[in-house]
């Protein structure tokens, strides 16, 4: 059994610093529509509906699975899992990032929520195969 390489989990953490760096800039465009843009006590009038809602959640979500994306980078980069459910469970993680691009994409361009669909569910099974690779690596008397 190879062990999961270090890279894998450096993937998980570039990409998901990246990806913050993106949607933390994303939230300096809802402040400036918020409190600078023409129109912006329209803005703030629909501030908790449609797409400014969705705007907000493709944020929140943006910086939530950044976050996340990290903290799989250093997980996977710490323990030694076989390699090919390193690189699963890594992939997972980076496709799961869909979720919040699929949440702007609707926003942005009426595309069907199937990326959100998508990226949820990767984010899901990422999190639970990656809890149960590490409670086999570790076993109860770790835990």
């Amino acid at each position: 059994m190879m062990a999961t390489s270090q890279s894998t989990g450096t993937k998980n953490i570039v990409i998901g610093l990246l990806f913050l760096a993106g949607f933390m800039a994303y939230g300096f465009v809802l402040i400036y529509l918020r409190d600078f843009a023409p129109g912006k006590e329209q803005w703030i009038a629909d501030y908790a509906v449609g797409k400014h809602f969705e705007s907000r959640l493709a944020h929140v979500h943006g910086n939530l699975f950044a976050l996340i994306n990290i903290a799989v980078g250093l997980v996977l980069a710490r323990f030694e899992l076989p390699e090919a459910t390193g690189h699963r469970i890594s992939w997972l993680g980076i496709a799961a990032l869909l979720m919040p691009l699929g949440i702007l994409s609707e926003v942005l361009f009426s595309v069907p929520p199937v990326l959100v669909i998508v990226g949820g569910i990767s984010m899901v099974a990422c999190m639970a195969w990656l809890g149960i690779a590490i409670w086999r690596e570790i076993g109860p008397k770790g835990a």
